[in-house]
């Protein structure tokens, strides 16, 4: 029987790594943080901030706008969920350049830059529909990847890149919607679970208090009983 080197996809383990060196180039996540890093004017995110010279630092909107987008590629919605991969997925994390932002600061980015997002993550996937990056990613329209030698030029007139931008419009509204429905529908849950909570803890207060009455009650009558 050959013997094989043991190994364990559960086991943990500490790696010197280069986040950089995670996004490969030609794959979507590469383009994702390029555009968004180095080509693409963000300013339009800046005047909702107030913390020029006080308050606390905040997460970049290129941080949040990375990891938000390439999460939808994968067809994850909840802003929980996103927050769990950025802690444990390696891509996430080269995208996050290792941050966490909370699930509270993605929902609130997502419900306050509807429109500003879905404009740019327009931007950014025309382009990787055009150098062939959506093939299998939950963003292709065609339902298969364009040849590499077609991917070299922009391909087909304006008229149909008018088209894809519309149905990329419509899966990028789509996916920012079901986002939002996603963490409001979390957070009544949430609620719902901390009123259960709060509830359950009254009732075992009575619960206690009563019994405390009647063992107190039944210790004063078996006193006065043991006196007689």
């Amino acid at each position: 029987m050959p013997r094989f080197k043991h190994y364990n996809y559960d086991q943990d383990a500490m790696v010197v790594i280069n986040y950089q060196e995670q996004l490969q180039p030609g794959t979507f996540e590469h383009a994702v943080h390029y555009l968004i890093e180095h080509k693409l004017d963000l300013s339009v995110f800046l005047p909702k901030y107030r913390n020029d010279d006080t308050g606390c630092t905040t997460y970049d909107p290129a941080i949040l706008l990375k990891i938000i987008l390439f999460a939808y590629s994968k067809g994850i919605t909840s802003s929980r969920e996103i927050q769990w991969c950025c802690e444990t997925n390696i891509i996430f994390k080269a995208l996050s350049c290792d941050t966490v932002p909370h699930f509270t600061t993605l929902a609130k980015f997502v419900s306050h830059h509807a429109d500003e997002i879905e404009e740019l993550f327009e931007q950014v996937l025309l382009v990787c529909h055009e150098q062939g990056l959506l093939g299998n990613e939950l963003f292709a329209i065609d339902g298969c990847k364009m040849s590499s030698n077609a991917a070299k030029e922009w391909s087909g007139t304006f008229k149909e890149l008018g088209e894809k931008r519309e149905k990329l419009r419509r899966l990028v509204r789509h996916h920012l919607k079901a986002h939002h429905e996603r963490d409001e529908a979390e957070t009544e849950a949430e609620l719902d679970r901390d009123i259960r909570q709060a509830k359950t803890i009254l009732s075992l207060d009575e619960s206690l208090k009563k019994v405390d009455r009647f063992l107190k009650t039944e210790k004063t009558g078996t006193d006065l009983f043991n006196g007689l």
